[in-house]
């Protein structure tokens, strides 16, 4: 007999959500308070990778953090809620 499909995706697609929407809201919040010290730390990322800086931090704006935050943890639950699913489904298969 057939094992039925049903996915139970929603808490570990929560965790992904807030996973990542919470990395968003971190950086956002470094914007705020130290944008001088993280311009820095990108210019020596793209510096160690032989990468001209070509990327500047723009002044700290409450809505594009609030919908960078927001959109971050839809796409992570989004994500996570695929990717959960289609794992479940392939261990049925199985």
């Amino acid at each position: 007999m057939k094992k039925k499909f049903k996915c139970r995706c929603n808490k570990p697609a929560l965790v992904g959500g807030l996973f990542l929407g919470g990395l968003h809201l971190i950086w956002a919040l470094l914007v705020a308070i130290i944008p001088n010290a993280l311009q820095s730390f990108l210019n020596w990322i793209f510096n160690i990778h032989f990468i001209e800086p070509v990327w500047f931090l723009t002044a700290f704006n409450f809505t594009d953090a609030f919908l960078l935050t927001i959109f971050t943890f839809v796409m992570g639950y989004v994500g996570t809620l695929i990717a959960v699913c289609l794992w479940k489904m392939i261990k049925i298969k199985q």
